[in-house]
C-alpha cells in the first residue's frame, strides 16, 4: 500500500508543473496564438523566482519564508508574462511566424535560465547547484492536520499550496472561457478574428492579454518545479521535457482546463512509470518515457475522427491576423 501511495504522490507532483504549463497554453491558444515557447517561459519563471528568493535570503540576516515566497511569486509571474509579451511583439506587431517565434522563445528562455542559474551558483560558491531552502519551506508547507490522516491525507493533503492553486486555477479558467463575457469574446477571437473585429472586439488586445497572462501561468509552472518539487534548488537543464509535455497535455485535454487536471496526473504517472518496473534497460526506459506523447497522438487521432466541435482546437489557431488584410 505504501508503494502505491508514494507512486500516486509522485505522479501528482510530476503532473502539476505540466498542469500550469497546459493551463497557460490553453488560455493562449483560445486567442488563436500557438505559442511553442512554453518550456522557455517555464525556465524564465523558475529562474526568476529562484533569483528573487536568493537575493532576498542573502540580503537579510533572518529571512522570513513568507516574504521570500511573495518575492518569488512576483518574479516568476513577471518573467513568464515577459516571455508572453516577447512572443506577442514578435507575432502580432512584427508579424513573425508563430512557430518560429515560439521555438525561439524556448531557446531564449532555456538559455537565460541556465546562464543565470550558473551565475548564481558561482555567487553562492556551489558547483552546478544553488539552494533557497528557507523560501522553499514556505512553498512546501503541507496542510496542518489533514496531511496527517492515513492514506487519504497522504494522497490528497500532503502538498504545497501551488498544487492546490493549480487545480483551482483550472476550474476558474474553465468558467472564464465558457461562462464569462470576456471568455466568450476570447473564443470568438480564436475562432474567427475577422468576425470578432467586425463585432467591435479588440482582437490585438485580447491576443496580447491572453498570451501574456498565459505566459505568467507557465512561469508559475517553472516556479513550482524549482520550489515545491525540487525543494528550492536549481540544476541546469533540470526541467527535462516537462514543458513539451505541457503542450502535449493541451491536445490530450482537448483544450479543456478541467480535463487537464486528471490528464496531468496521468502524464505524471506515465512519466515515472519506468522507475517502478524492474529490469528495464536504458532503451526500454526511453520507450516508456514516450508514453505520454503516444497517448496524445492517439487522442489527436480520435478527436480528428469524431470531429466534435467542442473537441477541436480554435479554428484560427496558429494563423496570424492583421486587420488591414481583413
Amino acid at each position: 500500500m505504501s508503494a502505491i501511495i508514494i507512486f500516486i504522490q509522485k505522479a501528482i507532483a510530476q503532473g502539476i508543473a505540466m498542469l500550469f504549463g497546459a493551463n497557460g497554453e490553453i488560455l493562449t491558444e483560445k486567442s488563436g496564438n500557438l505559442n511553442l515557447g512554453v518550456p522557455g517561459m517555464m525556465y524564465m519563471g523558475g529562474i526568476a523566482g529562484l533569483a528573487g528568493a536568493f537575493v532576498y535570503e542573502n540580503a537579510v540576516e533572518a529571512p522570513v519564508p513568507v516574504v521570500g515566497l511573495l518575492i518569488a511569486l512576483a518574479a516568476a509571474l513577471l518573467a513568464g508574462a515577459l516571455g508572453g509579451l516577447i512572443y506577442s511583439l514578435l507575432t502580432i506587431s512584427l508579424r513573425a511566424n508563430q512557430n518560429v517565434a515560439g521555438l525561439a522563445l524556448t531557446t531564449f528562455g532555456v538559455g537565460v535560465g541556465n546562464f543565470f542559474g550558473g551565475s548564481l551558483s558561482k555567487l553562492s560558491g556551489g558547483v552546478g547547484q544553488i539552494s533557497v531552502a528557507t523560501t522553499a519551506s514556505a512553498f512546501r508547507c503541507k496542510i496542518p492536520g489533514l496531511s496527517q490522516i492515513p492514506v487519504v491525507g497522504e494522497i490528497l493533503f500532503s502538498y504545497g499550496f501551488l498544487t492546490y492553486f493549480a487545480i483551482l486555477l483550472s476550474g476558474f479558467l474553465y468558467w472564464f472561457i465558457n461562462r464569462s463575457r470576456q471568455g466568450l469574446n476570447l473564443r470568438a477571437v480564436g475562432e474567427s478574428p475577422a468576425t470578432a473585429d467586425a463585432a467591435g472586439i479588440n482582437v490585438a488586445r485580447y491576443k496580447y492579454l491572453a498570451t501574456c497572462i498565459g505566459g505568467a501561468i507557465c512561469g508559475l509552472g517553472g516556479l513550482y518545479f524549482v520550489m515545491e518539487y525540487s525543494g528550492g534548488t536549481w540544476t541546469n537543464n533540470g526541467f527535462g521535457d516537462r514543458g513539451w509535455l505541457a503542450i502535449a497535455l493541451v491536445i490530450f485535454a482537448r483544450w479543456n482546463p478541467l480535463h487537464a487536471i486528471w490528464g496531468s496526473i496521468l502524464f505524471g504517472a506515465l512519466y515515472i512509470l519506468y522507475l517502478y518496473i524492474p529490469g528495464l534497460d536504458r532503451s526500454m526506459q526511453e520507450i516508456f518515457k514516450m508514453l505520454p506523447y503516444l497517448v496524445t497522438i492517439l487522442v489527436l487521432i480520435l478527436i480528428s475522427l469524431r470531429k466534435k466541435k467542442e473537441d477541436q482546437p480554435p479554428e484560427h489557431l496558429g494563423l496570424s491576423y492583421f486587420r488591414e488584410e481583413r
